[in-house]
């Protein structure tokens, strides 16, 4: 029987070397992986700091310092910049609002312009209107006929006048109210033929506070209070006005 060389037998072994090496890296058990940071090592890191020397910091420590340092001055920045951006917004709602308004006025402005024309035609007619209404008032001058004129309406329609009492004038913006106390006794229908007797008068003349009683024999009795109305001329307006400024003066 012929013996296998050496050479072979060392080759079989080494295939053979190799498949039980193969075999024994299979059976081993999977190397446990080490985590990504190891917090321990870290906290004893954080533990041997030394505040004085931070030249010899290890990396990790510094690396979490720095990051903290970082987030606390972003915060920082935040907050006081978050004081700044609320007075700015406030700013900013306020120039809004005045925005709207100076739009809205400048919207009411174009419309004025617009009707400019139409708005002196209607100025034009209250001017007249007014001047109309102003004649039906009487002068310092005309008030003592306005009052004989009342008296006379009454005295026409055979009304008894048992008091005609002419008040304090009362001033007010360009005219004066006068106020005269009336008792008058008369029939019924003598009275209300006064009443519209004094609402043809051409000047301006209001019966107030009426109040009518009837009499024992028959008649009734009107009290109340007919109140005229006259314009004050230039002068009187002036002197009126220095009076309402030295009254707001002494407030």
């Amino acid at each position: 029987m012929k013996l296998p060389s050496l050479p072979s037998l060392f080759k079989r072994k080494s295939a053979a070397e190799r498949l039980a090496e193969k075999q024994a890296v299979k059976t081993e058990p999977a190397a446990h992986k080490a985590p990504l940071i190891d917090f321990q090592q870290l906290a004893m890191d954080f533990k041997t700091l030394d505040p004085k020397d931070p030249g010899l910091w290890p990396q990790a420590p510094r690396i979490v310092i720095l990051l903290g340092l970082f987030v606390a001055l972003i915060a920082a920045a935040w907050g006081f910049g978050a004081i700044g951006w609320s007075v700015q917004l406030d700013e900013l709602e306020a120039k809004k609002s005045q925005e709207a308004k100076h739009k809205e006025d400048w919207l009411n402005k174009k419309r004025q312009a617009v009707n400019l024309d139409e708005y002196r035609r209607q100025l034009a007619e209250i001017d007249r209107s007014f001047g109309a209404l102003l004649k039906q008032l009487p002068n310092k001058a005309e008030m003592g006929d306005m009052l004989v004129d009342i008296n006379k309406a009454a005295q026409a329609r055979g009304l008894s006048v048992e008091l005609f009492k002419p008040g304090g004038e009362a001033p007010r913006e360009f005219y004066a109210e006068v106020p005269i106390t009336l008792n008058l006794t008369g029939s019924y229908h003598d009275i209300g033929a006064f009443t519209g007797d004094i609402a043809k008068l051409p000047r301006i003349v209001t019966l107030n506070d009426i109040n009518l009683s009837a009499n024992p024999k028959g008649t009734m009795s009107i009290r109340t209070t007919a109140r005229t109305f006259r314009y004050l001329d230039e002068g009187e307006i002036a002197i009126q006005k220095k009076q309402q400024a030295t009254k707001k003066g002494k407030k």
